[in-house]
């Protein structure tokens, strides 16, 4: 297994997903209900940083290797769907947003897994309304997280715009990510291997 800056960064972003949660199990006379909301939004935001930081380094610094591209979705998808799912349990979003959310992803990996054991990931690669969905999502999370008004902005309703918006995004790229491979999906639905 490789080790450089950009893979530690990817672990640490791995790491960072129990510190969000125990942030929302700290006793009560450890940290007030918005100490806990702002400390679990900078730890989602500082690992969204990382996440930008490791692809910028790894190709910056030509460090790029096979484990980081596969460790790299694997610690973004942790991240959020911890993320949703404490979202879940506060009930600050719904559980039909995390479910298309959560399972859209797992979908999507899954192909992309098999369309490289196939030699046809350049079908699956990412797009740009999955670029645009990740945005949408990465925006939503942190304002759900901290939950209470910034600004005079009402970052609850404001998140929720932004994380229905997202579901509806990874409903549509996930169509589009399927479309995609049909044709290779078709080619070897008789294929027992």
């Amino acid at each position: 297994m490789p080790f450089n800056l950009p893979i530690l960064l990817t672990w640490l972003r791995i790491v960072a997903i129990p510190l969000l949660i125990a942030a929302y199990y700290l006793p009560a006379d450890w940290a007030t209900p918005h100490e806990r909301n702002l400390a679990a939004t900078a730890i989602f935001v500082a690992a969204a940083v990382t996440d930008w930081a490791d692809g910028y380094l790894a190709r910056r610094l030509n460090q790029t290797s096979a484990f980081g591209a596969f460790l790299d979705p694997v610690a973004d998808k942790l991240m959020v769907a911890a993320a949703l799912i404490m979202l879940v349990q506060l009930d600050r979003t719904d559980a039909l947003v995390a479910t298309i959310i959560i399972g859209r992803e797992i979908t999507i990996s899954a192909l992309r897994e098999w369309m490289a054991k196939i030699g046809a990931s350049k079908s699956v690669a990412v797009s740009m309304l999955g670029k645009v969905k990740t945005t949408a999502q990465m925006i939503a999370i942190p304002l759900l997280l901290y939950h209470v008004a910034l600004f005079g902005l009402d970052t609850q309703k404001i998140g929720n715009w932004l994380i229905w918006i997202a579901a509806l995004l990874t409903l549509w790229s996930m169509g589009y990510y399927l479309r995609m491979a049909w044709p290779e999906i078709a080619k070897r639905s008789g294929d027992p291997g």
